[in-house]
């Protein structure tokens, strides 16, 4: 059985996260903390730091974390662009580079992206651009963790259980069950596989 600390844990993919961790010791945490075990901001080093000395040792982190503005490129204003590329993108690398210091040898840090960088809707071009940048990121930096550590991406479609809220914004999707993400963040921490982006598409 392993530790897994799950960032993000009260949203969607967080709980789809969980549901694929049955047989493991899940810890959780957000922004938030409602609901979870800890509060952590992960645009905040410190935050995460804070997070990762009170959690002690551990062997894998989930990232299910990342706010995103959703604008038209036109209108899109900087503070827009920063605040998605300050969570989703610079947070989630914060979130491996400060966990070096504490995960456990042949750990593994698992990171969120999203299927519009492969499959672009409207308005949401600040995610699309982060998403592909965090595939990018785990393709390559899993060349240069230590002590073999591990690192991969699950880019799923929306899921089922965000259809409501997200629906109108995305005809012509295809919703997956939660639970089929759940099942690739699994594959993430429980398998060999390293520098991977783990696609959960319909």
């Amino acid at each position: 059985m392993k530790t897994i600390i799950v960032i993000g844990a009260s949203g969607n993919i967080g709980k789809a996260a969980i549901k694929g961790l049955g047989k493991h010791k899940v810890i959780t945490a957000s922004r938030s903390g409602k609901g979870c075990d800890y509060q952590v901001d992960i645009t905040d080093k410190t935050s995460i730091a804070a997070l990762y000395k009170a959690v002690g040792k551990f062997d894998a982190v989930i990232s299910a974390a990342g706010h995103c503005e959703y604008a038209p490129f036109e209108s899109m204003t900087d503070d827009q662009w920063q605040a998605t590329i300050q969570s989703k993108l610079v947070g989630q690398m914060n979130v491996v580079k400060v966990g070096l210091d504490h995960i456990e040898n042949g750990g593994s840090f698992t990171l969120i992206s999203g299927i519009l960088n492969i499959k672009p809707m409207p308005l949401a071009i600040a995610d699309a651009t982060t998403s592909g940048a965090i595939d990018t990121f785990v393709k390559c930096v899993a060349f240069e963790l230590p002590r073999g550590i591990r690192i991969n991406a699950v880019n799923p479609t929306v899921i089922e259980e965000a259809w409501e809220m997200y629906g109108e914004m995305m005809p012509g999707y295809q919703p997956v069950p939660g639970a089929l993400v759940g099942k690739a963040f699994e594959r993430s921490v429980d398998s060999f596989i390293t520098g991977q982006v783990i696609f959960v598409d319909a």
